[in-house]
């Protein structure tokens, strides 16, 4: 059987204290191919990319964690990627979990697989996650899967893997450039009929780590139960 290709794809935005930490940890023996994309960092991301030897490229000027995102898929495409496994580069996820996420991807259970920070309140919160940030990720999810018939256990994690198709067949580069982009692909692919699983995955907010603060918290909240209703409504939108 031909070996699925595997890309791992960092969507970086002002990630020099945590790169270099996210990069060592991926395992060399599964990931067959890693490449950063810098969404105009103000710091040594760029640097530090290059002195790792990194597959890099640079937005000219900042175009979103969207828009981030959308640049990744798209080189991770060109490579020919099987599997594309998107990795926040903050190192609030561990890399070692990427073999754990794949494989029911390589299995065929699975288009797209989440690797969720949500097991118990008391550990996630020991992690670190701020306590409005879990309540709204509680409440969200909840509509979430009321609104698409699913049980997911979160839906806002930055560490996910998506089969090939998956992003060849969603029209992923019409989504929004800000953080809904990642409701919007999952609303999308389950519209689409494909299907979505996950494994839990520890999750630490390190004093480097990158969060969004309240304001644009309550923003994303807002805009995706906007698409939630877009999807119940019109879900010509989505497919």
């Amino acid at each position: 059987m031909r070996k699925n290709k595997i890309v791992v794809v960092l969507p970086a935005y002002n990630a020099e204290k945590t790169l270099e930490k996210t990069y060592r940890e991926i395992s060399k023996e599964i990931v067959d191919e890693i490449i950063i994309v810098d969404d105009a960092s103000s710091d040594k991301t760029v640097k530090i990319a290059k002195k790792l030897n990194l597959k890099f490229y640079v937005h000219k000027k900042n175009l979103g964690y969207g828009g981030n995102q959308k640049t990744c898929y798209q080189k991770a495409l060109k490579l020919d990627a099987d599997i594309v496994v998107m990795l926040h580069p903050d190192y609030q996820y561990d890399p070692s979990f990427i073999k754990y996420l794949i494989q029911p991807l390589i299995d065929g259970s699975f288009d797209i697989m989440l690797g969720t920070r949500i097991r118990t309140r008391s550990e996630t919160l020991k992690n670190g996650m701020p306590l409005y940030k879990y309540y709204s990720n509680r409440m969200l999810t909840f509509i979430e899967n009321v609104a698409l018939g699913l049980n997911l256990s979160e839906y806002h994690t930055g560490f996910r893997a998506f089969k090939k198709k998956v992003l060849e067949e969603i029209s992923f580069k019409k989504f929004s450039d800000d953080f809904v982009f990642d409701q919007q692909i999952l609303i999308a692919a389950h519209a689409q009929g494909f299907k979505i699983g996950e494994i839990y995955s520890p999750c630490h907010y390190w004093k480097e780590s990158s969060s969004i603060n309240f304001t644009r918290s309550l923003q994303y909240g807002v805009q995706t139960i906007l698409n939630l209703f877009f999807y119940l409504f019109d879900k010509k939108r989505f497919l």
